[in-house]
């Protein structure tokens, strides 16, 4: 039985766990190690449990945990190596924990890690799309400017997926952010927008995708509800209905409820 919950979202941090009665993953830790340690814990989760994490790449938004949380738990941290480079840098890597550079696909007690790369101004960033020993298929892409066409090849089928729903257009361009940050979120290297999950939402629930977590979600250039409408629009034009062909969740910056289980 595949079970996921996602811990944290956004800019403030961001923190994914996906995994059965045995055994699980986390997919970033960017809030502190206390905060996620705390955070799995009230979902039934324990550490001992967590056999690996998984960096997408080294933003701290997706990092700032790693170090001490690997540490303190003796868990190893896959990556891809660029992303490994730039973490040894940031001395996030102390040598107190095993890193491994990601390769196309890992097992982790049964639970295989397929590695995909995103469109993102980091060193590198991966997707990840997860394999339960059921069959059941997560996945995780967040933290692109678009889709990029190994991500849909990877993603293609999926059973259930976190994905990216970053801003409004409209509210981005017309917000208080500098122009600057403004031009790098719109680029083909920063952010998914609402319509561009919505499209892409489209193509997943063709393939088979019944389960849509929206992730990632600004809190000064989106509204839950607009990203809720906007992908629920784009699925209708599929004559598609919510909590009949499809589940929509929305990520909150802090999860408040539970896991989700498959």
């Amino acid at each position: 039985m595949a079970k996921t919950c996602q811990l944290f979202s956004g800019s403030s941090g961001n923190s994914i766990y996906i995994g059965n009665n045995s055994a699980g993953i986390l997919v970033d830790i960017g809030v502190s190690a206390k905060r996620c340690e705390y955070q799995l814990s009230r979902i039934g989760i324990s550490t001992d449990s967590v056999k690996a994490i998984f960096v997408t790449h080294e933003h701290r938004d997706h990092v700032a945990g790693v170090r001490v949380f690997a540490s303190k738990f003796n868990i190893p941290v896959f990556a891809a190596p660029e992303t490994l480079e730039e973490m040894r840098k940031l001395e996030i890597i102390n040598g107190k924990f095993d890193v491994y550079d990601i390769e196309n696909t890992t097992d982790i007690n049964g639970i295989g890690v397929e590695a995909f790369k995103n469109s993102h101004d980091s060193a590198c960033c991966l997707g990840y799309k997860i394999t339960m020993p059921d069959g059941r298929k997560i996945a995780v892409c967040t933290d692109t400017g678009y889709v990029t066409d190994e991500a849909k090849a990877a993603l293609s089928g999926t059973d259930m997926i976190f994905l990216e729903s970053n801003h409004e257009i409209s509210m981005l361009e017309n917000g208080a952010y500098p122009y600057h940050l403004k031009r790098r979120i719109l680029s083909a290297k920063g952010h998914l927008s609402n319509f561009a999950a919505g499209e892409f939402a489209k193509e997943l629930l063709q393939s088979g995708t019944t389960r849509f977590v929206l992730s990632h979600l600004s809190r000064e250039n989106n509204m839950p509800e607009i990203a809720r409408q906007t992908t629920i629009s784009a699925l209708a034009e599929l004559g598609a209905k919510e909590n009949s062909d499809y589940r929509l969740y929305i990520s909150k910056p802090e999860n408040d409820e539970g896991l989700i289980v498959l």
